[in-house]
């Protein structure tokens, strides 16, 4: 389960769409309280849908080779499978042009309440759903295991986390960089975006075939 974690939240937090977003927010007359809002919106999605789980699963992994954990393990191959053909599909879709977007028009006069909802709008859903059928598995009667989802919820967000935290403490140098951050996030954004999906999906798949036949 760690595993699978780490590689889901690794995907998250290095999506281009959200964080070019969050960039644009951090910019503008209210940039800290709107990253702040967009943030903690963004952990607090992660952090529901680990809730839901835990309730349906009562805190307490199913048993191997039941019903429950083979539909989970079944999940994630959809969901692998689903990302695996979704990136080939951005790659070979012919090439568009990548304006901003309609709404970064009127980022400016963004609300914490609007900024909130924008993140869980850009939320990575497949990817989420897949850490979703992931902690399927975890036992909260362990410290281990909640270790494990703070750490996946924490990775997940490590990227907002970070520049937030950057432009709190150094604005004038934060601004230039993460300006060109954005700049070159824009200009690779169908390639990252392909490359993630892929390698996510990749990775889920196999893990999830390992697991059925193991």
């Amino acid at each position: 389960m760690v595993l699978d974690l780490m590689v889901i939240g690794t995907a998250v937090t290095l999506g281009p769409l959200h964080n070019s977003a969050f960039i644009l927010l951090l910019f503008t007359r209210r940039g800290v309280r709107l990253g702040l809002a967009f943030l903690l919106s963004w952990l607090a999605d992660l952090v529901a849908v680990i809730a839901v789980v835990m309730l349906l699963t009562g805190g307490r992994p199913p048993a191997r080779h039941s019903a429950p954990s083979t539909a989970a393990i079944i999940a994630k191959l959809v969901i692998g499978l689903a990302l695996v053909l979704y990136g080939l599909y951005r790659h070979h879709r012919p090439p568009r042009p990548h304006g901003p977007p309609r709404w970064a028009a009127r980022i400016d006069n963004a609300s914490p309440a609007t900024a909130a909802g924008l993140a869980w709008l850009l939320q990575p859903w497949g990817l989420v759903a897949a850490g979703a059928a992931t902690v399927v598995d975890a036992d909260l009667s362990t410290l281990s295991d909640w270790l494990a989802l703070a750490g996946y919820c924490l990775l997940a967000t490590f990227s907002l986390i970070a520049m937030e935290m950057y432009v709190v403490r150094e604005p004038a140098a934060a601004e230039a960089r993460l300006h060109a951050l954005r700049s070159w996030l824009g200009r690779h954004q169908e390639r990252l975006i392909v490359s993630l999906s892929v390698a996510a999906g990749l990775w889920l798949t196999a893990r999830s075939v390992y697991q059925l036949v193991a």
